[in-house]
């Protein structure tokens, strides 16, 4: 089976990225390029506070939600990078540039429809006031109060600033920031780990060619796109493993290149996954497909980083 990918398994952990290569596990992979604007939508969205602990919002222009109050959130352009997105957004609409600190949360619905949530703090510009209001926004504001005091575009924000408030003050996950590496397609690279209660613990490793971590691609057909980035992995799951139920999952990393192969806008997500046991002793059975294999955890130290991931769910939240 050659050595276990110790390089790779370093690099995901710490929130970094990990060349594509050509092995993709599954269904072969689409045949359309990913492309933003045709069959994917990416969003930004920010969530910043300044040394008085009051949140930046924004008051909508656009005539559905004109007046309403918002976060500063926006679509991503072709040719740009999710960290570049996010800044343009927060200029446009606030006035303020920014730099990200981490991710807050993935949320989706199905690759058609992909949010990027970030921490950021200001680094300089003006607040936007009414006399400059565009057709990005109307204003912005620090706002100290309580929210349910202003008409709100959507709800959805909500959680989003609790899980930014609870992060500044006790972070959950380490920062986690795009990585600047190629991909031509939607995929999901996978840290499958099963670990029992006397804290033995495996990996699910793809054979072919040099032991690696299984990648899936997501499929970009209009069927497809209706599901969720949890269906590829449920496929995989359920073709190699005898008992496919699925435990906690949350996001390690990503990768994106803007302008990549093809000009495809293609995106790497390194996702953890548990796979819960039966029984406190319980080992993993043998996959059913010899295209995978469990690897067991020997070395302490990476077993310790693997651990500790999964048992305090140290990952970024997503969000279907």
């Amino acid at each position: 089976m050659g050595e276990a990918p110790l390089a790779e398994l370093d690099a995901v952990l710490g929130g970094g990225g990990w060349d594509m290569g050509t092995s993709l596990e599954g269904p072969p992979a689409p045949t359309s390029p990913v492309r933003l604007g045709r069959n994917v939508c990416y969003i930004v969205l920010a969530v910043l506070f300044n040394e008085e602990d009051r949140v930046l919002l924004v008051q909508e222009a656009k005539p559905e939600c004109r007046g309403r109050w918002y976060l500063p959130a926006g679509r991503m352009e072709p040719g740009e990078s999710i960290v570049a997105a996010m800044r343009r957004e927060v200029k446009e609409e606030s006035g303020l540039e920014c730099e990200p600190l981490t991710l807050l949360a993935l949320e989706e619905r199905g690759p058609a429809w992909i949010r990027f949530a970030f921490l950021a703090r200001p680094t300089g510009g003006t607040l936007k006031t009414l006399e400059e209001a565009d057709t990005e926004s109307l204003q912005a504001t620090w706002w100290a109060g309580d929210l349910s005091a202003l008409p709100l575009r959507a709800p959805d924000i909500l959680p989003l600033l609790d899980l930014a408030s609870r992060y500044r003050h006790s972070p959950l996950h380490p920062p986690t920031l795009p990585q600047e590496l190629p991909c031509a397609l939607l995929c999901l690279r996978l840290l499958v780990a099963f670990a029992n209660d006397t804290g033995d613990l495996w990996v699910l490793l793809g054979t072919s060619g040099t032991p690696h971590l299984p990648v899936v691609a997501c499929g970009t057909s209009p069927a497809e796109l209706q599901g969720s980035l949890r269906l590829p992995v449920l496929r995989l799951l359920r073709d190699c493993l005898t008992d496919p139920r699925l435990g906690a999952l949350g996001l390690l990393g990503l990768q994106h290149r803007a302008g990549g192969p093809g000009g495809a806008d293609g995106i790497c997500f390194n996702i953890l996954l548990s796979i819960p046991p039966n029984s406190p002793r319980a080992v993993p059975d043998d996959s059913r497909d010899p295209a995978f294999h469990w690897w067991r955890v020997e070395d302490e130290s990476l077993r310790g980083q693997i651990l500790q991931r999964l048992h305090t769910m140290a990952t970024v939240p997503v969000r279907s």
